[in-house]
């Protein structure tokens, strides 16, 4: 009797995080050791958790957060991973230009 075989296992390519150029402005307001929690969070969370952000709604309907203590990390899914586009304190960052 001859036996089944498993389809093989499609590899799992890990997802491409984009930052906006702007980003990068958003990193120099926070302090080193803030910037470097924000992004290894973001990057484990996102690479290796997959999709963990919160739904936005409202004027930010189809964006998702992710929390990292007292700042957002605001971002889109692509077709390849992510688009991360501000991050900031909670307070200001869903504020209306900067």
């Amino acid at each position: 009797m001859a036996r089944k075989q498993k389809p093989p296992e499609p590899s799992r390519v890990p997802p491409e995080i984009v930052y906006k150029a702007s980003v990068g402005n958003d990193l120099e307001k926070l302090t080193p050791k803030d910037a470097t929690r924000v992004v290894v969070k973001l990057e484990t969370t996102l690479r290796g958790e997959g999709q963990k952000g919160e739904a936005l709604s409202g004027k930010f309907k189809g964006l998702y957060k992710l929390r990292v203590g007292d700042y957002r990390v605001i971002y889109s899914k692509t077709e390849r991973g992510y688009l991360v586009l501000r991050i900031g304190n909670r307070r200001d960052v869903y504020a209306k230009g900067r």
